[in-house]
């Protein structure tokens, strides 16, 4: 289903394609797909959770164990709640906090939003070109990132892989957010710091762009990545 970007919702419906300008019938990009973590958020290398032990009294090492280890992979494709699981596992490590303090804190601590890339992707919406994100998010954060962060003024869409149903890089994510576009693969660019996501997209017949914060969003779209 497709969602206006004002809707309840994370879903928007895209504008009218934006067809060959040069009439030589070449392929033109409609829509950019931006990855959030890491290219869209600064990725740091110690992470969201680098004073949670301090801050909250939980370490990391066992929020990883009992948490992510065991619950990531289903909540991450929608198949579990971020909430339900995480509450049972503080419950047992750490009683003194609830989910949703957790939740707080780690979206609020894992939100640092490039603004020089934001910036440059607004040469592009100028051209016509769509800016949808496309990323491996549980419901919960997608709609942080959506409404609290404020991405929803920035792009007209967000595919996220709980909603999807399919995590990248699994072909099944790629196939499904064509078919909700109503667009043709080679319409469709994904910029993503993991190698083996933007792999997984040229795949599926889109464009890939390989970001690691060394190179304009320009220069990679001129170069094809």
């Amino acid at each position: 289903m497709t969602k206006r970007a004002g809707d309840e919702g994370v879903f928007a419906q895209h504008q009218d394609p934006v067809g060959d300008p040069a009439g030589q019938g070449q392929v033109v990009m409609k829509i950019l797909m931006v990855d959030v973590d890491g290219v869209l958020v600064r990725s740091h290398p110690v992470g969201w959770a680098r004073d949670l032990e301090a801050d909250l009294g939980l370490s990391p090492a066992v929020l990883h164990a009992e948490f992510f280890d065991v619950h990531w992979a289903e909540i991450a494709v929608g198949r579990a709640s971020l909430p339900a699981r995480l509450g049972p596992v503080l419950e047992r490590c750490a009683p003194h906090l609830t989910a949703r303090e957790l939740m707080d804190y780690w979206f609020q601590h894992d939100a640092d939003l490039d603004a020089a890339f934001l910036a440059q992707l607004e040469p592009l919406r100028n051209t016509g070109v769509d800016l949808h994100l496309a990323t491996n998010q549980e419901h919960e954060r997608a709609a942080f990132l959506w409404k609290t962060l404020g991405l929803q003024d920035h792009f007209a869409a967000m595919h996220y892989s709980a909603d999807v149903g399919w995590a990248k890089p699994d072909p099944g994510f790629f196939t499904t957010v064509v078919a909700r576009t109503g667009y043709a693969p080679a319409d469709l660019t994904l910029v993503d710091d993991r190698p083996d996501n933007v792999a997984a997209a040229r795949q599926a017949g889109w464009g890939g762009l390989h970001w690691d914060g060394n190179r304009t969003l320009a220069d990679l779209l001129a170069k094809g990545g």
